[in-house]
């Protein structure tokens, strides 16, 4: 059997270039196909939390870099609507051990991977036909191409895993909630008034939220530049039908779901008129059975990944770590690459994803008793300190330490 060399892998948001990197690092050559036209700046702040993140950022070479470009975390202060504080939660509760934005970790992994891999931005696979040698595949744009293998690193509504494993509501659950954000210009009406909490911890940074049951809103000032904020928005909802590729559709959803909510609501929803960079998605859970079929397999949140809160970025860096060092322990044997790969991170990957299941009632409990919960118990230090050990927990994995062939020692950047 002739050994594995070239994979295409599909989205170039996190674990795909991550793959890439490490697909380089073993002499294979790996091409990432990813529909936008370009990287996507901005975006939330995702973290990383224990050593075994650390320690796959720091084999990869970026964990300095993730450091010097580090947020310092993301305190968070609910308040009412006199924007009074209720509960103030720290910097590393939703910060971990490093916190970076989305599109900084983005551009960082790229630029990891650029020496070695191949980039087709503004394009999607169209076809996948496997063959007893490789998979043939065709592009909207680029002409037809056969490769080795075939990678879906293209997050929670992944083209491949629709092309190869069959239609997404058949692997993808509605958790409940939707979830919102996006930038708009600053003012001082969007700034709290105070950030001390009533246990006399303070936060004059990070974002300010205000509950209603079921909802969430809440608002950020820009790191990098002052005259801009972020709004975050969190609402219980069955699931909806609707266009996901359609920012209008997305824009009403939003403006009916908060129409008679106080505080600074009005305001955050006057600003949609002018966002050109609407995310909106349901908070939902990808569940697989298998991550392989053949040539093709999946990786992050294509496998088992959730919207928010699942630790999707530092799971998809490690699985992509693993991923790539098992297929170059046995580069004449996908399936038995794939095998272990799966075997080794299913149990990981799935521990860290329950934790998404509980994102949208923590974000916007549905009650009001419910936020008095809340609120009351994560005004507790101890609590705070049980969850921040229970997440650091659930994140250890001991890693396997792939060891380069000659070869590629020579050529590892």
């Amino acid at each position: 059997m002739p050994q594995i060399r070239t994979v295409l892998i599909s989205g170039a948001g996190i674990a795909g270039p991550a793959l890439a990197h490490w697909l380089g690092r073993h002499r294979f050559r790996p091409t990432v196909v990813e529909l936008a036209p370009a990287l996507r700046p901005g975006g939330q702040a995702v973290d990383f939390r224990g050593e075994t993140h650390l320690s796959v950022l720091d084999r990869m070479g970026i964990l300095d870099e993730l450091r010097r470009i580090q947020t310092g975390g993301s305190p968070m202060t609910f308040v009412d609507a006199e924007d009074n504080p209720l509960l103030h939660l720290p910097a590393e509760f939703a910060g971990g051990d490093i916190e970076v934005l989305r599109g900084d970790l983005s551009l960082v992994l790229h630029e990891a991977s650029l020496p070695t891999t191949e980039y087709l931005f503004g394009d999607s696979i169209t076809s996948l036909t496997e063959t007893p040698t490789g998979v043939d595949v065709t592009f909207h744009n680029a002409p037809p191409r056969t490769f080795d293998l075939v990678i879906g690193a293209d997050g929670l509504h992944s083209h491949v895993r629709r092309l190869a494993f069959g239609p997404e509501s058949d692997h993808v659950t509605h958790l409940g909630h939707y979830a919102a954000t996006w930038t708009l210009p600053n003012h001082p009406a969007l700034s709290p008034r105070t950030a001390v909490s009533p246990t006399g911890s303070t936060g004059s940074t990070g974002s300010t939220a205000y509950n209603a049951p079921g909802r969430l809103a809440s608002v950020s000032a820009s790191r990098t530049d002052p005259t801009r904020a972020a709004a975050f928005l969190v609402f219980a909802s069955p699931e909806l039908t609707y266009d996901r590729h359609d920012p209008e559709a997305h824009k009403a959803i939003l403006k009916q779901a908060f129409a008679d909510l106080p505080w600074k609501v009005d305001h955050l929803l006057d600003s949609l008129a002018d966002a050109d960079d609407l995310y909106f998605d349901s908070i939902s859970r990808a569940d697989v059975p298998t991550w392989s079929t053949g040539r093709i397999a999946l990786v992050g949140d294509a496998a088992c990944g959730a919207t928010i809160g699942g630790m999707g970025t530092g799971t998809g860096i490690v699985a992509a770590y693993v991923l790539a060092g098992e297929l170059s322990r046995s580069p004449q044997n996908h399936r038995a690459a794939f095998a272990r790969y799966e075997s080794l991170l299913r149990p990981y990957a799935q521990g860290c994803q329950k934790s998404g299941d509980r994102t949208g009632p923590f974000l916007a409990p549905g009650t009001k008793l419910g936020l008095r919960l809340r609120n009351g118990l994560l005004s507790r230090r101890r609590i705070l300190d049980w969850m921040l050990k229970a997440g650091e927990d659930v994140t250890t994995l001991p890693l396997p330490t792939y060891t380069p062939t000659p070869e590629t020692a020579a050529t590892t950047p």
